[in-house]
């Protein structure tokens, strides 16, 4: 065990604890325990991809993390949803031509679509049932992704945050369900 595997340990936990911290409406994403656990988790990841990249390891988990930190300011920044969507489909587009430059088969498909799910999901408003659903969707994906290439540290992290923000997509639901009633 080395730095680079506690880098990662530390940026997971710190991620799940996020995914795990209740979804609820803030009026500024600053005033989130939950965003800046996410923020805080992402850059601790983006370090730990980086980190991993040059002592061997794939470069998309750099790339994915790339996209998850552009979310993160976006989100913290409180941009408009429309704003984030522009901003993120040109990254994302970008980075997805990087990624499909070094496609390394059909594998970097569920790369590509969560990495998408993920860059949206992070950046749309806090405690919404259509953030919850684009988290759980992309981590889904990229679980499946990080199996397929044997990254245990990226598996476990996204298969726990995507049990979390499915758990929240379902407690919305009700609370919505609720309000209608």
């Amino acid at each position: 065990m080395d730095y680079i595997f506690y880098t990662g340990i530390a940026g997971c936990i710190v991620l799940v604890l996020g995914a795990a911290a209740p979804a609820k409406p803030v009026a500024h994403p600053t005033q989130s325990t939950k965003n800046w656990l996410f923020a805080i988790g992402g850059f601790m990841m983006m370090v730990y991809s980086y980190l991993n990249y040059v002592n061997g390891g794939p470069i998309f988990f750099l790339i994915l993390q790339i996209l998850v930190n552009i979310s993160s300011v976006l989100m913290m920044l409180n941009t408009d949803d429309k704003i984030d969507t522009a901003v993120l489909s040109l990254c994302g587009l970008g980075l997805i031509i990087w990624s499909l430059t070094l496609f390394e088969g059909y594998n970097t498909i569920f790369f590509i679509l969560g990495l998408c799910g993920i860059g949206i999901g992070y950046a749309l408003d806090t405690g919404t049932v259509k953030r919850n659903i684009m988290l759980t969707a992309g981590s889904v994906l990229i679980a499946l992704f990080s199996y397929i290439e044997a990254s245990w540290i990226f598996f476990w992290l996204n298969v726990f945050f995507a049990l979390f923000s499915g758990y929240y997509v379902v407690k919305l639901k009700e609370c919505e369900g609720s309000k209608g009633s």
